[in-house]
């Protein structure tokens, strides 16, 4: 590429001839040899510009079509929408083997949910962002839900002492009966993930009386095995240096979600990595140490053989769950072969078994809508909110939707402020029972 000054002859007239190739000039132009050699330049030239022309034109169309593109940053995920909008009743009830702080959701004279957390988690990393979920507002309407944490697990929690000794997963179950006699609660319905499903599930053996029914995400019957208990000493280790590192970041992901929604769902799991920073180590490290040394459920399906009247847990000292149960677990959760080994050792005329597709392990946060479904059917299926249809539900959620299109006042979409539900609800027929 060069640039030259060409004189033409004809009409003595002088033409700048700016980035041309040699090539083209050798084959269409002859110095003053070639009878049309300013028209044969000035065409090279007439092209050229007007392909800068329309080069410019799509520029400035491309400009002028940004325009109307309004940009606004991404805002982080949290749980339940804005926290401030969920206010609840906290306590700190004095048990024989440590204090319980209770966080209590809804009106004290509705019925009664118990939820109980999984290791590395609170009522509010747990279960603040299910219960806040726009959809769960109409069946919360009619029950009051009391969030229990473990000792020295809730967010901002002290260090635990070094001669506390924390107690063990039935210690931890007989721990609820304090909790029941302060709020004067006659029986409940449990909802337990992970740890706190396992709690609950040992409570209800226990006390069959005072459970009415349990919802059990990720409820393991067994005792850990060599892998878990291998990868949750170290956990332990490095929690007892007082730091939170990488390599149990990475397990206690693992252990909520599964390795695919790790590796798809960045949003979520960088919202998880950030709650860990509320975490106190120390008193994490003991709550771990006393699940990886429970002990079997002694839970017992009770199928007896023809013409043979069969004793529950006969000689084995295992007993049957004489309540309802909803199992739920994800296609791709991490506990999935645990939740059907439990859903083995319980009668099936009273267990509803339920696997999310397209889930991992933490289906309260990556798929609520179906588990709010499931849940509602299995209150109605225990005679509780017996008149709440799908399509009211339905109607609850495109009233929601309306309402924050239009910029209504109010805590917005699955808000709580208090006992008073802002999210529009289609009006339903009270029924309490």
């Amino acid at each position: 590429m060069y640039s030259s000054v060409v004189v033409c002859s004809s009409s003595n007239s002088i033409v700048e001839f700016l980035s041309l190739n040699q090539l083209d000039i050798e084959k269409n132009i002859t110095m003053n040899t070639e009878p049309n050699f300013c028209d044969c330049l000035c065409s090279v030239l007439m092209s050229r510009r007007n392909k800068r022309k329309r080069k410019r034109m799509a520029e400035k169309l491309t400009d002028i079509e940004l325009t109307g593109i309004i940009l606004e940053e991404t805002k982080p995920r949290t749980l339940g929408g804005d926290p401030s909008s969920v206010l609840l009743q906290e306590d700190d009830i004095e048990t024989g083997r440590g204090t319980l702080r209770v966080a209590v959701q809804g009106d004290r004279s509705k019925a009664a949910i118990i939820t109980y957390h999984d290791i590395g988690l609170n009522h509010v990393t747990n279960f603040q962002g299910f219960f806040s979920y726009g959809d769960m507002q109409p069946i919360l309407r009619h029950f009051c839900v009391y969030h229990i944490n473990a000792p020295g697990q809730h967010d901002g929690a002290l260090p635990l002492m070094q001669r506390y000794h924390f107690p063990s997963m039935d210690e931890l179950s007989e721990m609820i009966l304090p909790v029941l006699q302060f709020y004067g609660i006659k029986h409940f319905i449990g909802f337990g993930m992970g740890a706190g499903a396992n709690i609950l599930t040992r409570f209800a053996l226990n006390h069959p009386e005072k459970v009415d029914a349990l919802a059990l995400v990720n409820c393991t019957a067994s005792v850990s095995g060599w892998t878990e208990w291998g990868w949750q000493k170290l956990n332990t280790w490095y929690l007892k240096s007082g730091s939170m590192t990488g390599f149990t970041e990475d397990y206690l992901l693992w252990h909520w979600f599964g390795q695919k929604t790790v590796d798809q769902n960045y949003d979520l799991v960088r919202m998880y990595r950030d709650t860990m920073k509320h975490i106190n180590p120390h008193n994490l490290a003991l709550f771990i140490e006393s699940y990886t040394k429970r002990t079997a459920l002694a839970v017992h399906r009770d199928l007896p053989k023809l013409g043979v009247k069969s004793t529950p847990g006969k000689n084995t000292g295992a007993r049957a769950l004489d309540c309802d149960v909803l199992l739920m677990a994800g296609d791709n959760s991490p506990h999935l072969d645990a939740m059907v080994d439990m859903n083995s050792r319980i009668d099936p005329s009273k267990t509803s078994w339920m696997k999310i597709s397209d889930c991992g392990g933490m289906p309260l946060e990556e798929a609520p809508e179906k588990v709010c479904d499931a849940f509602r059917l299995f209150l109605q299926g225990l005679g509780y909110v017996p008149f709440m249809s799908q399509t009211k539900i339905m109607e609850s959620r495109s009233a929601a939707s309306r309402a924050s299109l239009l910029g209504a006042g109010g805590g917005g979409r699955g808000s709580i402020t208090g006992t008073t539900h802002q999210t529009p609800v289609v009006q339903e027929q009270e029924a309490e029972c």
